[in-house]
């Protein structure tokens, strides 16, 4: 396979194309205006459809259409872009449809900035929008992830009949490295009796999320339940290095786990005994993994960009089985790998609160 130098917005949107997807609709915002623009460029040569709605709310609900007559399709934006689309995502996940959702993450809230962000992760894990519904949220850590993750979504949409959120952030969508597609990759074929394809010679097919009886909308919104526990024991994704003797395990995903990686290669060069643990997918979240590092003599810190969301999902795993502590930056700021590293110190020192 040729290694090809593309930033990591252009990849994903080039891997989109690769997985089948036929319909993109999207409204610019920085910092993912590559995806979009990529999208105009080639996927009307490769036999699909880009079109920029008028609005997010817009582009959200020709998703809703497009996912509900079967088409392999993606939407992306950057936060506050995403906020829009939060009633569009409730309905798609309702109705079960599935479809590709791309976050470029800023700083926030509000319009905040146009910087990296780590801030909109409970937005993505627990639900944006209205009701008891969650998407499958994959978390890139580089540019080759970007590709293999965004294919990886458009499967396991389809595999699931759910929307799969990409949760990226502005750094890893602006920066470039070397990224390579694999060229035997086949898109899972998934069978589609519920699309809206016309209902010639069939009873037609409706896709509404409306239902008004109690008794019936229970039904349903336990039959998501349902589903959602399954996805949890059959596509939660990790990886992990450096635990098996490590003293302070470092807890990170996206770029953040890049700084900790960094860090955590500074301070075994000290002596000091420090893994790293990346969920890649956050939901569902490697909870079990993580429970069962967790006991006497250990210690984690997750490492954040944002006032400190994920940390919670890591405190519920661990069960108080070892405490945990947060290294974290704030609106736009990007922590370093000395500043991950300062608060291990503190940690050894039995300094740190």
């Amino acid at each position: 396979m040729a290694k090809i130098l593309m930033k990591g917005n252009e990849a994903l949107a080039e891997a989109a194309i690769r997985a089948g997807c036929k319909a993109f609709f999207g409204y610019p915002i920085t910092p993912q205006n590559e995806v979009p623009g990529y999208m105009a460029d080639q996927l009307p040569l490769r036999g699909g459809v880009y079109l920029q709605a008028e609005s997010e709310v817009a582009a959200i609900n020709m998703v809703y259409g497009a996912a509900g007559a079967g088409a392999r399709v993606m939407t992306s934006s950057s936060s506050p872009g995403i906020s829009l689309k939060q009633e569009g995502i409730s309905y798609i996940a309702a109705a079960e449809l599935p479809c590709v959702i791309a976050n470029v993450v800023r700083c926030g809230p509000g319009l905040g900035g146009i910087q990296p962000s780590q801030g909109d992760y409970f937005q993505a894990v627990k639900g944006g929008g209205h009701g008891d519904y969650r998407l499958i949220v994959l978390a890139p850590g580089s540019v080759q992830e970007m590709a293999e993750l965004t294919t990886l979504a458009f499967d396991l949409a389809d595999k699931w009949r759910n929307p799969v959120m990409i949760l990226s952030d502005g750094i890893l969508g602006q920066m470039m490295e070397p990224v390579e597609f694999p060229e035997d990759y086949q898109p899972l074929e998934v069978e589609k009796p519920w699309a809206t394809t016309g209902a010639k010679g069939r009873e037609r097919n409706i896709v509404n999320t409306l239902d008004i009886i109690p008794e019936s909308l229970e039904k349903k919104v336990e039959k998501l339940l349902e589903k959602y526990e399954r996805i949890k024991r059959e596509e939660v994704r990790w990886k992990e290095e450096g635990t098996e003797d490590a003293e302070i395990i470092l807890v990170g995903y996206g770029t953040s786990a890049r700084i900790a990686r960094s860090a955590m290669e500074q301070a075994r060069q000290k002596g000091l005994k420090v893994g790293l643990f990346r969920p890649i997918t956050l939901f569902p979240f490697p909870e079990e993994r993580l429970r069962a590092l967790a006991g006497p003599g250990r210690q984690f810190l997750a490492v954040e960009m944002s006032a400190g969301q994920m940390i919670e999902d890591v405190r519920l795993a661990v069960e108080g089985r070892s405490p945990v502590h947060l290294c974290r930056r704030l609106g736009g700021m990007v922590p370093t790998p000395e500043d991950v590293l300062a608060k291990i110190q503190e940690l050894v020192e039995g300094r740190a609160s």
